[in-house]
């Protein structure tokens, strides 16, 4: 039985800058870590992978050769890698108990209603990977009431796609607006939405908008999943607490 956490979230969320410091702060505990790539876009990566999906199928060869655009490129890599499974379990096989940390690619289509990841964790998790997903979302979208709802709403999209143990990170902390009227436990915890929505009918142009998002938080807290926990790269203790409960979410912190 082997451990890891699939990393997801927007672009610029901090996802291979997480994974790069975290895969250094478990090394310097005592885990064996093992870094997965699996943006085949992203091939220069600021951590040391011996498994990147680029040794498979680049985004820019899928482009070249095919002629489809951006975002259909990640999703016939992705479909790509999920047909040819067997190549990846076999580079995992080939290193015995390690965790594992598996960088994404950000276009959350891909997590939100494409099937291909959540196929592709399933057959890790048959084989015997417990895995947790983490979402990171940049602290920065709690500067702007819309873009937190939105983020928010991201984030239990994708909870219930995936179907895993799920961990939300709000990334970046070291540069969280202290000059932000709301407490941080108001956006870690999700306590109250309606804190928000009163700042958006302030503004005329979200005004009009009114009820969809009055619908919105209330879809988010009627299903009292999503809350954050706070990742700043510079606080040690942030990176304790962060892997706490995503060794708690899979089952990690019990076995050891």
């Amino acid at each position: 039985m082997s451990y890891g956490e699939i990393v997801v979230g927007l672009p610029g969320s901090g996802k291979s800058t997480f994974c790069k410091f975290m895969s250094e702060y478990l090394s310097e505990r005592g885990r064996q870590v093992e870094v997965i790539n699996l943006d085949p876009a992203n091939e220069r990566t600021p951590y040391e992978s011996r498994i990147s999906i680029s040794e498979l199928v680049t985004h820019d060869d899928v482009m070249r050769e095919l002629g489809i655009g951006p975002n259909g490129s990640y999703i016939y890599c992705i479909e790509f890698l999920e047909a040819n499974f067997d190549w990846l379990l076999g580079k995992i096989k080939e290193k015995k108990n390690c965790y594992y940390i598996i960088d994404c690619p950000g276009q959350i289509e891909l997590f939100t209603h494409h099937n291909s990841i959540r196929n592709i964790c399933k057959l890790l998790v048959d084989n015997g990977l417990k895995l947790t997903a983490v979402q990171l979302m940049d602290c920065q979208f709690c500067n702007d009431p819309a873009k937190f709802i939105s983020g928010t709403m991201i984030s239990l999209c994708t909870m219930l796609q995936l179907e895993l143990p799920h961990v939300n990170i709000l990334s970046k902390m070291d540069l969280f607006d202290n000059a932000n009227t709301m407490r941080q436990d108001m956006y870690t915890e999700v306590l109250d939405l309606s804190y928000l929505l009163d700042t958006l009918h302030d503004h005329p142009l979200t005004e009009k908008y009114g009820a969809l998002n009055k619908r919105l938080t209330d879809l988010i807290q009627n299903f009292s999943l999503v809350s954050f926990k706070s990742f700043d790269i510079r606080n040690r203790e942030s990176y304790s607490k962060v892997m706490e409960e995503i060794d708690r979410a899979n089952g990690y912190l019990i076995c050891k």
